[in-house]
């Protein structure tokens, strides 16, 4: 029985359409997975999301998740929120237990310290006291005070501009900030 079920693994693998299939995936970083046949294909090849870095586009991958869950699911985690099981997609986005189990080969949950200098928490330079923004490094009193006073920024790109500041030092910056 066994042996059975390795030729059919083996043919599977040589069919000229999961061939294709396969090669969009990994040759396509932006390729959208259509089916369950595809997720699985996906998760096969040891493709993961990484449920609490995963970006916009990385969620928009998936079969299922519109622009506007991708995006929810981002901000949520923009604002320190950590999904741990897939019942915390499915009810910050609220979606069907069922799709996101489907999914879940994909699915890869990890915790990251909030107070780690690997996950900087990030604050929105519209909004942030001047306190807040003296707790990001390179940024001084003088600084936070500039950022400040010229609220608001529409974006990262304004920022610079209106602060005339140096694209190195704004490289730095943009992970601690989110609009």
């Amino acid at each position: 029985m066994n042996w059975l079920n390795s030729l059919g693994k083996l043919s599977s693998q040589f069919n000229p359409q999961r061939a294709a299939i396969r090669s969009k995936i990994l040759n396509d970083p932006h390729y959208r997975l259509r089916s369950l046949d595809e997720v699985q294909i996906a998760a096969e090849l040891g493709l993961q999301l990484d449920v609490n870095r995963a970006t916009v586009d990385d969620w928009l991958r998936l079969p299922g998740i519109s622009i506007h869950m991708a995006r929810s699911l981002v901000e949520l985690r923009g604002m320190g929120v950590q999904f741990l099981c897939i019942e915390d997609i499915a009810v910050a986005i609220g979606l069907s237990l069922n799709l996101l189990q489907s999914l879940q080969p994909l699915l890869y949950f990890c915790y990251y310290d909030p107070e780690s200098a690997d996950n900087p928490q990030r604050i929105n330079p519209n909004t942030a006291s001047l306190k807040q923004l003296e707790t990001i490094p390179w940024v001084d009193a003088q600084f936070a005070r500039a950022i400040v006073q010229n609220r608001p920024y529409r974006n990262l790109a304004d920022l610079q501009q209106r602060l005339a500041l140096e694209s190195e030092f704004v490289s730095q910056l943009m992970y601690y900030f989110q609009w």
